[in-house]
């Protein structure tokens, strides 16, 4: 029992979260637009699935997240957000203008994940930039040979990528 109400005090309504609903609109619109798009796809295969499978299963689990979100949204469920921080907005969106330009200019991929890697690590508080830099050299390679030698799928190559 809380101390600002009576005992015979009905509870406090709770309000509609607002900024969920529109995470829930933007949820679903986003699962349809992967729909939409998907059914853009020229297929070549004959029999068994095709290049369009997969977006309509991340619509699905999009569609069942904006369903969830809405309801929670609606009751007043959704957890008190905090005060944003555009640092991290800024640093994940300067990540991914790096990527765009280090594959641009020819960096390859390795070099461009991790600098992603990186700037999103210290947008998420991360403050040991070295560590994550070798950590995201590390992953990146095993990734880029998993992609490249097991599976046979090109990724953006580099000079790093060319010297293996």
């Amino acid at each position: 029992m809380t101390p600002e109400r009576a005992s015979g005090d009905p509870p406090a309504p709770r309000r509609v979260d607002t900024a969920g609903v529109v995470i829930a609109l933007t949820l679903a619109a986003l699962a349809a637009v992967l729909v939409w798009d998907s059914r853009q796809l020229q297929t070549t295969t004959m029999y068994g699935m095709g290049p369009e499978v997969m977006p309509v299963v991340i619509a699905i689990g999009l569609g069942l997240l904006a369903i969830g979100n809405l309801f929670d949204a609606l009751r007043g469920n959704l957890p008190a957000r905090e005060s944003a921080d555009p640092k991290a907005v800024w640093l994940i969106l300067a990540g991914l203008a790096l990527l765009i330009t280090i594959i641009g200019l020819g960096g390859g991929f390795i070099l461009a994940t991790s600098a992603l890697f990186v700037t999103t690590s210290t947008a998420f508080g991360r403050r040991a930039v070295l560590v994550d830099t070798a950590i995201a050299l590390v992953m990146t390679t095993l990734i880029y040979l998993a992609f490249d030698r097991l599976l046979t799928l090109s990724l953006p190559a580099g000079p790093l990528e060319r010297l293996l």
